[in-house]
C-alpha cells in the first residue's frame, strides 16, 4: 500500500513541478487528437447531413454500414494504416511510418466513421423538418445542409468533443503506427501503457490524472452545452 500512496504523492510532484517529458507527452497527444478531430469532421459533418436528410436508392444499406463502421477496433485501423505506410507498401515512399503525421492519419480515419454516424443519425432525427423549411423557401440542397449545420450546432458540437474523447484516450491504433518513440510520438495512453509494463507507477499515474482532467473537461463540455437547445 505505501508503494501506491508514494506513487501518486511522486505523479503529483511530476504535475505541480512541470516535468518537461510529462508535459511534451501531453502537447503530442493533443496535437495529434485534435488535427485527427477537425480533420475528421471538416468535410465528414456535411457529408452526415446531407445523407441523413435525403432520400436515395439503398439509403437502408448505407446507413447499416455507417453504424456499423462506428465500431471498428483500433487495431484494425492502425494495422491497415501500417500496411499502407510500411516501406513495402503503396504509400511507403512517403516515409510516414513511426511519425506524428501516421498517427493523425490513423485517428482520422478511425474518427470519420464515428462523426458520419453521429451527424447521419442527427440529421435523420431532427434535420428533416429544418431541411423541409429550406425547401419551402426555396432553398437548394445545399442550402438546407448549410442550415441545418447551423441550428444543430449545438449538437454538432458536442458530437465533435466526444470524437475528440475517443482519439486522445485511444491507443492500439496510436502505438502501431507511431511506436511509442520517445520525444516524437510518444502519447499518454502510450506512455501509461509502457510505464505500466516497466514498474514506472508515478509516470503512469500523472499522466492518468492528466488524462482524467482532459476526459472531465471534454465531459463537462458536452454535459453544458448538451443542456442548450
Amino acid at each position: 500500500m505505501d508503494y501506491i500512496l508514494q506513487g501518486f504523492k511522486e505523479a503529483i510532484n511530476l504535475i505541480m513541478t512541470f516535468d518537461p517529458e510529462v508535459f511534451e507527452i501531453v502537447l503530442i497527444s493533443l496535437f495529434v487528437s485534435m488535427t485527427a478531430t477537425i480533420l475528421a469532421s471538416f468535410f465528414i459533418i456535411p457529408l452526415g447531413v446531407y445523407l441523413g436528410i435525403n432520400k436515395f436508392r439503398g439509403k437502408r444499406m448505407v446507413s447499416r454500414i455507417i453504424y456499423t463502421s462506428m465500431s471498428i477496433p483500433t487495431v484494425i485501423v492502425g494495422l491497415l494504416v501500417a500496411i499502407i505506410l510500411s516501406r513495402r507498401g503503396p504509400l511507403g515512399y512517403l516515409d510516414l511510418m513511426y511519425t506524428p503525421k501516421a498517427m493523425i492519419i490513423a485517428q482520422t480515419l478511425l474518427l470519420i466513421p464515428l462523426v458520419l454516424g453521429l451527424t447521419y443519425s442527427l440529421a435523420k432525427n431532427r434535420g428533416l423538418n429544418i431541411a423541409r423549411v429550406a425547401f419551402t423557401l426555396g432553398g437548394s440542397k445545399f442550402d438546407s445542409t448549410v442550415l441545418i449545420i447551423k441550428e444543430l450546432k449545438v449538437d454538432i458540437m458536442v458530437n465533435v468533443a466526444t470524437a475528440f474523447s475517443r482519439a486522445i484516450s485511444e491507443v492500439g491504433a496510436v502505438m502501431i503506427v507511431g511506436g511509442n518513440i520517445k520525444g516524437h510520438t510518444r502519447v499518454i495512453t502510450t506512455t501509461i501503457s509502457m510505464m505500466n509494463s516497466m514498474g514506472d507507477y508515478p509516470m503512469a499515474i500523472a499522466l492518468g490524472i492528466i488524462l482524467l482532467i482532459i476526459s472531465f473537461l471534454i465531459n463537462s463540455f458536452i454535459y453544458s452545452y448538451g443542456q442548450e437547445d
